[in-house]
């Protein structure tokens, strides 16, 4: 009887994801990429909010962390060139927190099918196989820590995998805090005009960014031996 309400409910819910998703997306998509591609109409946005400015930052980076196909780095640097390192820092992490924990529970209520829907079926296959792996948990911190892997994709698959909602919400957000670390110091340095410090950091984050692509091959094989069984690509 559990069953049959859960894929009750999970055909309820699944179209209404996809609408709740496609609305303001279809209606404001213009205003959305451009809000989302440009740090300083961002930042605009967000102070435009006043005193809730702070708030309204967390509920930007939530939205960004569900609809996974907007630009993430530009809400980050705003955070840092708005409200610091530290704040901007601790606003984001406040952020991806409801972000990563809609992503998983949506996945785990609505079920394979339903992830299956937003990402290639090969990339989803490896990483359902990593995930159900003896080593699992290592693989998934890893996998999080590691620059230039798809983070958010990894909330939705977790979410299908045996990994339980605590741990993944914690290590989820611990994988995140140096690369949102590093873009709130790129707004903060921009924001104090320390081009030097700006222009290290941004530098430093490319490389790790390209490394990450470059090495992906080797990282994959890497993981494959830690969790046991050969996965295919992700």
């Amino acid at each position: 009887m559990k069953s049959f309400f859960r894929k009750v409910l999970a055909l309820a819910l699944f179209p209404l994801f996809f609408i709740a998703l496609a609305v303001p997306i279809i209606i404001w998509h213009e205003e959305l990429w451009d809000l989302f591609s440009s740090a300083r109409l961002l930042r605009a946005w967000v102070d435009g909010w006043g005193l809730w400015a702070p708030l309204a930052f967390v509920g930007l980076q939530t939205f960004h962390v569900i609809v996974f196909v907007l630009p993430g780095e530009v809400v980050q640097i705003a955070g840092g060139y708005l409200f610091g390192v530290w704040k901007g820092t601790l606003l984001a992490v406040a952020g991806t927190l409801p972000g990563a924990a809609i992503d998983f529970g949506l996945a785990r209520v609505l079920g394979r099918p339903f992830v299956a829907n937003l990402f290639p079926r090969e990339r989803l296959v490896a990483l359902e196989k990593l995930l159900s792996s003896r080593s699992a948990k290592t693989v998934f911190f890893l996998l999080f820590l590691i620059p230039g892997i798809p983070k958010d994709i990894l909330c939705y698959v977790a979410g299908i995998s045996p990994l339980g909602f605590w741990f993944f919400l914690s290590v989820s957000t611990l994988g995140r805090i140096p690369g949102i670390l590093g873009s709130s110091m790129i707004g903060d340095a921009a924001a104090s005009e320390n081009w030097v410090l700006m222009g290290i950091v941004s530098g430093a984050a490319v490389l790790l960014f390209a490394a990450g692509l470059f090495l992906r091959p080797r990282i994959q094989r890497w993981l494959a031996k830690l969790a046991g069984p050969k996965p295919r690509e992700f």
